[in-house]
């Protein structure tokens, strides 16, 4: 089951959204190592959230549409401001300084960072329970079999987050720092349209 799961996550790792970006925009300004510990941080709000998933909390939010609007527009939110914070540093301004995007990056403030990025879709939770409800009629899986299968998955996104960072630690070598200051500007686009499109999204 842990297989299964793990299969099932690298197919998800196919869509690559505003996290695996900015993993691979950390490897490549602050190295592999750095870049590491955001991977971690991913793994246990992505953990959490299977769990709240088999846990049914999903449901609860599923039956509230006005919650599942306020979660919705939050998690575009945060991710606009990131994006809008990136391109300001590009011009040398610093909208939120303890989201320093430029410059070398902490161990400590990648680890917040990628918290705060992962946990601004909590919506992730009701895809999970779609997902569990499907296998359990599907492969009638039991409670056990979810949390291996949940835990094949985090281990598919922590080895395809892990393979983006040795990646942009890799390309890192080969770039000067105007084409790093050029892809700063281009994370935070990407940011703000995944901001918009998380807005948007019915």
């Amino acid at each position: 089951m842990i297989l299964k799961g793990f299969r099932f996550g690298m197919i998800l790792q196919i869509a690559v959204g505003p996290v695996c970006l900015f993993i691979f925009h950390t490897a490549v300004t602050s190295g592999f190592f750095t870049a590491l510990i955001g991977v971690l941080g991913i793994a246990i709000i992505d953990a959490i959230y299977i769990l709240a998933a088999i846990f049914g909390i999903g449901i609860i939010i599923c039956k509230h549409e006005k919650m599942k609007d306020i979660i919705k527009y939050f998690g575009a939110s945060v991710l606009i401001m990131f994006g809008i914070s990136t391109i300001l540093e590009f011009f040398g301004f610093y909208l939120i300084p303890n989201l320093n995007f430029l410059s070398k990056q902490s161990m400590e403030s990648v680890f917040l960072k990628t918290i705060v990025l992962t946990l601004s879709n909590p919506l992730t939770i009701l895809f999970w329970v779609g997902v569990f409800s499907t296998k359990v009629s599907e492969e009638n899986m039991n409670q056990k079999d979810m949390y291996y299968f949940g835990l094949g998955a985090v281990i598919s996104t922590m080895t395809f987050l892990t393979i983006i960072s040795i990646m942009g630690s890799f390309i890192n070598n080969f770039l000067d720092s105007i084409i790093i200051n050029a892809l700063n500007f281009i994370v935070g686009l990407v940011l703000i349209a995944f901001g918009i499109k998380t807005a948007v999204k019915s």
